[in-house]
């Protein structure tokens, strides 16, 4: 099953060396294999930081290092903020917003995570406060009526290829374009104390994110940060805060 959105190739360069795309798209592969077997035909279900998620098998599944990001949600969200959490998958960070008092939007390109992310806010009981819609980036918000944000949350994909499925396109975005799009995009949805909150790795082009950022003018602050090994390569895991 496909169901894919048009999504038009951006201009991007990569400034990897060779060897290490081959390797990101070997790790790619292997993620996306593994990932298809756990979920099965009816998705899982996790516990996860206090809450009960169900992540159907066409939406992106709770990662060991996902916590990277959610304790800084966790850390960062005040009641009464408001929190857009962009591509929300099964809602998780969205849903640890609206636990600790803020409103939510939230929103995904795939409709299987926008209904994932409703039934499970309903699930934990922050349906009231988490609102969760259909968009490209940042299409289905009107900064009139919806911002701004105080907190903006961004878990995008890692790998810059031409996802094939649903589920894929979780981890791909093909020349970075919903990533570039989120970048250079952000500032006007964001309050006068708004700050971005995104994760990120090495098994992605890291390099690329910290010069689109630093060519948008935001500062950087490290919040998380953690170290793996895969195939003898050290990769990193980071959750960033970006602020105008």
């Amino acid at each position: 099953m496909s169901d894919l959105p048009e999504l038009p190739d951006a201009a991007y360069t990569s400034e990897l060396q060779p060897e290490r795309v081959e390797r990101i798209r070997r790790w790619h592969e292997q993620g996306l294999r593994e990932a298809r077997a756990e979920a099965g035909g009816d998705g899982r279900n996790f516990d996860y930081r206090g809450l009960t998620l169900h992540v159907p098998p066409q939406v992106q599944p709770i990662y060991p290092v996902s916590h990277l990001l959610g304790e800084a949600v966790q850390a960062e969200v005040r009641p009464g903020d408001r929190v857009l959490d962009m591509g929300t998958g099964c809602g998780v960070n969205g849903i640890l917003a609206a636990r600790a008092g803020a409103e939510v939007l939230a929103l995904d390109i795939n409709p299987e995570a926008v209904r994932a992310a409703r039934e499970n806010a309903r699930r934990n009981g922050v349906a009231g406060r988490f609102e969760a819609r259909f968009s490209d980036v940042f299409d289905a918000v009107h900064p009139a009526s919806d911002g701004p944000f105080d907190v903006v949350v961004f878990d995008p994909p890692f790998r810059w290829f031409r996802p094939r499925d649903l589920l894929e396109m979780a981890t791909a975005d093909p020349g970075y374009r919903a990533l570039n799009c989120f970048v250079r995009e952000a500032r006007p949805y964001l309050s006068d104390r708004g700050r971005l909150l995104v994760f990120f790795g090495s098994s992605g082009d890291l390099g690329y994110l910290q010069r689109l950022v630093a060519e948008e003018g935001f500062r950087t602050e490290v919040l998380a940060h953690e170290k793996d090994v895969k195939d003898g390569w050290q990769v990193e895991y980071i959750t960033y805060r970006f602020t105008p």
